[in-house]
């Protein structure tokens, strides 16, 4: 008997439903799609990142900009100011700082280590505001089961929650390297002057550090991560293609 478009359009809603469930489930209970953000753990992990006053090839050029970014993540823009003004930048959560000219009602997003040098400089209109390529950070796959069997390891790479960690901003997440467990004592390797430079870890605490220490807020700043907040351990790079790894 042929069905009819209600049955077919119930049918396909249902082979739905069940897909986004079996992917909601997998993503809260066994590997969820984690973004760097920033450079915090290179070289292990790399955040956006840029190189200024690169040029324009063969492979920027669009059909095969698509295929150069699906692969390695970068791409190459080049924008002139529209209008006269000063720059005033925004710093975000994401890696990304806002840009804004005077009083153009346009946002700009480049990542922060872009943005950072257009501070505060009067552009006139047409005049070149940045050109250069900007590499999209990894996305990697966070391990959620392993340590419901096993516990963390020191030197794991770990997502937690910022939930709670007063000096950071709340509702994100955060990626370091566990450095100290629960009741252990730690001799920081990079100390940060004029504190103590041995730490010791309460009940069901750890110690996160960036593997970038010179550009990393982590516990020698802001404290130790409770249990409570831990997301898992960070296990692959699943993209650009080009990075495809095991994190170690």
């Amino acid at each position: 008997m042929k069905k009819s478009l209600t049955d077919f359009c119930r049918e396909w809603l249902d082979t739905l439903v069940v897909a986004i469930s079996v992917a909601m489930a997998f993503r809260a209970y066994f590997y969820e799609p984690f973004k760097i953000p920033t450079g915090s753990m290179q070289e292990t992990l790399w955040g956006y990142h840029t190189q200024a006053g690169k040029e324009k090839g063969t492979w920027d050029a669009f059909p095969l900009s698509v295929l150069k970014w699906a692969v390695t993540g970068e791409r190459v823009v080049d924008w002139d100011s529209p209008v006269s003004g000063t720059i005033r930048i925004r710093q975000r959560n994401d890696g990304f700082a806002d840009i804004k000219i005077g009083t153009y009602n346009k946002t700009w997003k480049l990542p922060t280590d872009a943005a950072r040098t257009l501070d505060g400089k009067y552009v006139n209109a047409g005049e070149k505001l940045w050109k250069g390529s900007i590499t999209t950070g990894d996305f990697i796959f966070v391990n959620r089961w392993k340590w419901n069997f096993f516990q963390p390891k020191n030197e794991d790479v770990m997502i937690f929650s910022t939930t709670g960690i007063h000096a950071l901003p709340q509702g994100t997440h955060y990626i370091k390297r566990m450095k100290a467990r629960p009741g252990e004592t730690y001799t920081l390797e990079h100390p940060i002057q004029g504190r103590p430079e041995t730490v010791t870890m309460g009940e069901d605490e750890y110690f996160a550090c960036g593997d970038n220490f010179n550009n990393s807020f982590d516990s020698r700043y802001w404290g130790n991560v409770p249990r409570s907040n831990l997301r898992g351990e960070a296990s692959f790079v699943f993209w650009p293609i080009s990075g495809w790894r095991i994190i170690r």
